[in-house]
């Protein structure tokens, strides 16, 4: 009962409302903008390079802007590796089947890389989840715009959330004093943490890319990489107990916003008002996402779809439906690679009593 409660526990709140304003803000400027001139092809490329907003939130500016050069440079190294990998395997005439297993391993790759340097630049939200949705999204795309247009888009969009990050500083009050951050030293134990955190990743994403690759094969599922997005979720917590629920969470979280949002396509919204629901989910999702994962999935669930219907026609019935399984494919994986060391280390107890 005790874990039962624990689920559905809100956290303290600790003035999420200032970064939750400036992500919103971060996302929404540039999707309105793509709107008006009619360019929603680029909005993928916008959405990403916001995430750049989500790093360093209740860091001092000084640290907060290293943070986010830091997350922002990455994330445009992850959309141009991306958005490359997509127009090769085109030149090259890759088939769909070939395709979308060279995308799985990249992905790995990208998950275990990734999550690497986050730890070793001790970024904060830790590890590869946005990492991985940017690049598997961008690399699925089958229609590339043209590369100059994508990375400008990316690059001016990280630029907003840097000067975004920085804009409390117009307000003496809200100022904070502005020092050269320590440089990071890790210890070894640190170190290994940090390399063992990230097979952890690469097994998790991989065994889930492949296991969801296989049943969109059988199955005709597609988004695979949905699964590897949640199977890292549960990878994130301070305790066993904790990386479950999370897992739990991810899954209740989506059932719950996958309602919200078929009935957001239900009103048929025009391009600009998806991008205010965008806003305003990226808003709820900021608000609850260190205080209640189960409650910021819910604005997650239709932040990620929106976006994607912006960027392509797809039929949200099939988008609804493949959101669901990849979730629960990848949440229960990503559960079982955090109960495995435990249950391995029972069993040579069991085995080995001495």
């Amino acid at each position: 009962m005790k874990a039962v409660a624990e689920m559905f526990t809100m956290g303290p709140g600790n003035k999420d409302h200032h970064p939750a304003l400036r992500c919103a803000v971060g996302v929404f400027v540039p999707l309105i903008t793509l709107t008006l001139v009619g360019r929603l092809d680029l909005a993928v490329f916008a959405s990403f390079g916001a995430f750049t907003g989500i790093y360093g939130r209740n860091e001092p500016h000084s640290l907060r802007f290293r943070s986010q050069l830091r997350a922002g440079g990455l994330m445009l190294l992850v959309i141009l590796f991306g958005t490359l990998t997509a127009r090769v395997a085109q030149q090259w005439g890759t088939g769909a089947v070939e395709y979308s297993w060279f995308l799985t391993a990249a992905t790995t790759f990208v998950a275990g890389a990734c999550s690497v340097v986050a730890a070793f630049w001790r970024l904060r939200p830790a590890g590869s989840l946005f990492h991985i949705f940017a690049f598997a999204a961008i690399a699925s795309i089958a229609a590339q715009p043209p590369l100059w247009e994508a990375l400008l888009v990316a690059v001016l969009t990280t630029g907003l959330c840097l000067l975004i990050g920085m804009s409390a500083r117009v307000v003496k009050s809200h100022r904070t004093p502005w020092k050269r951050p320590p440089p990071i030293r890790h210890t070894a134990p640190e170190r290994r943490a940090a390399w063992l955190e990230g097979g952890g990743y690469l097994v998790a994403a991989g065994l889930a890319g492949t296991l969801a690759t296989l049943a969109g094969e059988r199955l005709g599922f597609g988004h695979t990489y949905w699964a590897m997005v949640a199977a890292v979720v549960p990878l994130v917590g301070h305790s066993t107990r904790h990386r479950v629920r999370r897992g739990i969470q991810r899954i209740a979280g989506t059932v719950i916003g996958l309602v919200l949002l078929a009935g957001i396509l239900w009103l048929s919204p025009a391009p600009w008002a998806m991008v205010l629901v965008i806003a305003a989910c990226q808003f709820g999702a900021e608000m609850f996402i260190a205080r209640q994962y189960l409650v910021a999935q819910i604005f997650v669930t239709p932040l990620a779809l929106i976006a994607t219907l912006l960027a392509a026609r797809v039929d949200p019935g099939l988008l609804l439906r493949d959101r669901i399984v990849e979730t629960v494919i990848g949440a229960a994986v990503g559960v079982a690679v955090v109960l495995t060391p435990t249950a391995w280390a029972r069993l040579r107890a069991v085995l080995d009593p001495s």
